[in-house]
């Protein structure tokens, strides 16, 4: 039987998740940061963030790009799909006459009728 997992065992808080506010005065002295510290810290996240958002916008912009060729390819295909099937039906019309006469050739009796000899 497997054991429940215990999140606690493995989880340590990073030293920016202190609790805002400690439970005795004397504590609250000793776990505040100095304007300093928190001014750098907010500075890393937000360039942290705005580096993430930069990097989501130059993919996005990669992807619309991409997005753009594929619909050109795409549409040039549909083109010479549909100028292919154009073609095809005109040789299959030809084809079709051109064997709509040779079985009239065929049928027909070559040098008149014979019937009398």
């Amino acid at each position: 039987m497997s054991e429940p997992f215990e999140f606690a065992k493995y989880y340590k808080r990073p030293e920016f998740e202190r609790p805002l506010r400690p439970a005795r005065a004397a504590e609250r002295e000793d776990d505040q940061m100095p304007t300093e510290n928190l001014s750098e810290l907010l500075g890393r996240v937000s360039e942290n963030s705005a580096s993430q958002i930069d990097g989501l916008v130059g993919d996005f912009g990669r992807l619309r790009e991409k997005l753009r060729t594929d619909a050109k390819r795409i549409q040039r295909e549909i083109e010479e799909y549909s100028r292919l099937s154009e073609q095809v039906m005109q040789l299959t019309k030809t084809i079709s006459g051109r064997v709509e006469k040779v079985r009239a050739s065929v049928d027909q009796p070559q040098g008149g009728p014979q019937e009398n000899e």
